[in-house]
């Protein structure tokens, strides 16, 4: 005779629950809680029967119920060996023993009670086992719900000992409404949840599980864990992805018992041990949509879950799938809310790019021109100059002339950030994938996908990320931090920087493959004292703007203070200007700026290695930056009377560097030459 067998709870011709045998184990029927198969009925007693394999027979015991239990017609005296097809009653409630599904369906034999009539349910016709078994497969689960008690309508009754159960119950369900409703986020609400069924069920580990929100597909194997609690010794293992699947593709509540050792129920360890003894699996839904589930299990054999949890754990889930569904739409408020945002951000920057490019010098010419051809292509930007003298500006520019306009333009500054925060920074980050990363970050890459970033700084990124950034600007993937899901970006680049960036590479400190990539189309900025001629123009539009947001009565300069600006030799380019023009507007008391209202710095301007220029004007000789290093190593050689040591030493350079720079320029020891 086969070991393998069932007992299958019958209602009518449709079958509610199943229980699989198995063999050494003893399965237990009655009121108890304790009892592995509970049934809620006065007629039958707390431990009523039991079923065993014996010599490789299945038997029925009865424990001295007061009511009997019954096969058939006949009362069980003793032990009772057990046949296919044999009715079980115990109580009202009937189990049919087979073992073979196929034969819980078959037509009732004359010897067994009529089960009571359902008119409103159809009879099942046209079963066979493998159809069974492949859509109820394993046959451990117990119990299932579609709908819960605790959430129908109607009112709360009372016993001798105050509140019913249920009513307890749905009181506990309305307290934690009110707290999920409060949540901010899905893992508060996740570990409220959690903590609400711990405390009402008969399960000591669990999780909430989610769809990702745009996901239509609606498999355990997209589910994401949101939050997992245990107040058991060991670590949260998820859901089989068999079961999960079941559950949310037919929308019931699933209850399974004795599932020790079924991997289709339980999830294994690393070392292949299930410790589940029953699992309680519940669909979070909002109306039709399926949002994800909630997984419970006990791993104490003492702790069996009932009908009774399985129903609230359903409740406490839909109550979830409404919490999660008023929390997603806030986020969606809240994201397209900052979309329009950005997107008038946009256009005021398009507006005020356009606007704030002033200046009619040659050079500010040259620099429109080429914004304009690097404009009309993809290619990678490389915008060189001095600090403050509007590279951004002009990334801007290249951005919102260019086909990528309609499109996110997004900007990052490389040298304020560590190597760490900046790889997260540029390609985003998984949650935990480093202490404080509580959530999933989207990176630089990801945001300005079909749009433009910016990297202002670039000479002042590491090595390590050098090498990253250079492989996705050759068009490979890439992967978030602590992530494994490669990610491609249609991204253009524009980098900026104001370091000499050949003078790094020749020193090692910046990739020479790298350098080469970026070094497509070049814009060099120039600096301000270079375009002395757009001074008044500069001078003339932020004074209007200033005087616009502070309403002053101011309606110029005087003849001083205009010399004085055109004489300044601005190391802090138009950003100094702009800032000079702003204390002057406050500073300013009466219709004109006056020289005392201009307060200007005494720093050199970047790269001068000579005399320092006043504020107000001085001595100044025209030169190139590289005349200039020319003429002041040769003076410092010849200071040390050409010690090298000594000389790089006051430099601040490396003797190899001036070695080299000595051979680049042809510099010689005029005293000891002949």
């Amino acid at each position: 005779m086969s070991k393998l067998a069932y007992l299958v709870i019958r209602d009518g011709l449709k079958w509610t629950d199943v229980f699989r045998l198995v063999p050494g184990q003893a399965v237990t029927i009655g009121r108890a809680a304790t009892s592995q198969i509970v049934i809620k009925d006065d007629r039958c007693s707390r431990n009523h029967a039991e079923i065993f394999l014996s010599e490789g027979q299945w038997i029925l015991r009865d424990l001295e119920s007061r009511n009997g239990t019954m096969v058939g017609e006949h009362r069980v005296e003793g032990d009772w060996v057990l046949q296919p097809a044999d009715v079980i009653r115990v109580g009202r409630s009937q189990l049919v023993f087979v073992h073979h599904l196929t034969q819980a369906f078959d037509e009732p034999s004359t010897s067994v009670v009529p089960p009571r009539e359902e008119p409103d349910e159809e009879p099942l016709v046209d079963f066979d086992e493998e159809s069974v078994l492949s859509s109820y497969q394993p046959t451990t689960i117990t119990h299932r719900a579609g709908q819960t008690k605790f959430l129908e309508p109607g009112e709360i009754e009372e016993d001798a000992a105050g509140i019913s159960e249920k009513g307890q119950a749905a009181a506990k369900l309305c307290r934690l409404a009110f707290e999920l409703a409060k949540a901010a986020d899905q893992m508060g609400l996740a570990n409220m949840a959690l903590a609400g069924l711990f405390e009402s069920t008969r399960t000591d580990t669990g999780a909430l599980l989610l769809l990702p929100r745009a996901s239509s597909d609606v498999s355990g194997a997209n589910l994401e864990v949101i939050a997992s609690r245990s107040t058991a010794n060991q670590v949260y293992h998820p859901v089989s992805q068999f079961l999960a699947t079941t559950v949310m593709r037919e929308g019931e509540a699933v209850l399974a018992r004795n599932v020790m050792g079924d991997s289709t129920l339980g999830t294994r360890d690393s070392k292949g041990e299930i410790h589940a003894t029953s699992v309680i699996c519940a669909p979070v839904r909002h109306g039709k949509r399926v949002l994800g589930l909630i997984h419970l299990y006990s791993t104490d054999s003492r702790r069996v879950p009932d009908p009774d949890d399985l129903e609230f754990t359903l409740a406490v889930a839909n109550t979830v799938g409404v919490a999660v569904t008023n929390l997603r739409q806030r986020q969606e408020l809240a994201e397209n809310l900052t979309q329009m945002q950005d997107e008038n951000i946009q256009l005021r920057e398009q507006l005020r790019v356009r606007s704030e490019i002033i200046g009619s010098s040659a050079g500010v010419r040259k620099v429109t021109e080429e914004i304009a051809r690097a404009a009309s292509s993809n290619a990678i930007v490389l915008i060189r100059g001095e600090s403050g003298v509007g590279k951004e500006l002009v990334a801007r520019a290249v951005h919102y002339s260019s086909a990528r306009s309609k499109n996110t333009f997004v900007c990052l500054n490389c040298a304020a950030l560590s190597e760490d925060l900046l790889a997260s920074e540029l390609f985003g980050h998984e949650r935990g994938a480093f202490t404080g990363a509580t959530e999933r970050k989207i990176g630089k890459f990801e945001a300005a996908d079909r749009g433009t970033l910016m990297l202002d700084e670039i000479g002042e990124m590491s090595p390590g990320i050098q090498a990253k950034f250079l492989r996705v600007l050759e068009g490979h993937s890439f992967e978030r931090v602590g992530g494994n899901k490669p990610i491609k970006v249609n991204v253009r680049v524009i980098a900026a920087t104001n370091r000499d960036l050949e003078q790094d590479v020749a020193d090692g400190l910046f990739r020479r493959d790298l350098y080469f990539r970026l070094h497509v189309l070049e814009i060099i900025v120039p600096a301000l004292r270079k375009r002395v001629e757009d001074i008044p123009e500069l001078a003339a539009y932020f004074l209007r703007q200033y005087i616009s947001e502070t309403g002053r009565r101011i309606e110029g300069f005087s003849e001083e203070a205009m010399q004085q600006l055109l004489s300044y030799r601005w190391p802090g380019n138009v950003r100094e200007l702009k800032n000079v023009i702003e204390r002057a507007v406050v500073l300013c008391r009466g219709r004109l700026i006056d020289q005392g209202d201009l307060l200007l710095s005494k720093l050199p301007t970047s790269g001068s290695t000579g005399e320092i220029v006043e504020a107000g004007g001085g001595v100044f000789h025209p030169a190139s930056l590289e005349e200039v290093e020319r003429q002041h190593i040769q003076a410092m050689l010849d200071h040390t009377a050409w010690n090298k040591s000594r000389a790089a030493s006051l430099l601040g350079i490396e003797r190899s560097t001036l070695d080299r720079k000595i051979r680049r320029y042809g510099l010689v020891d005029t005293e000891r030459s002949p």
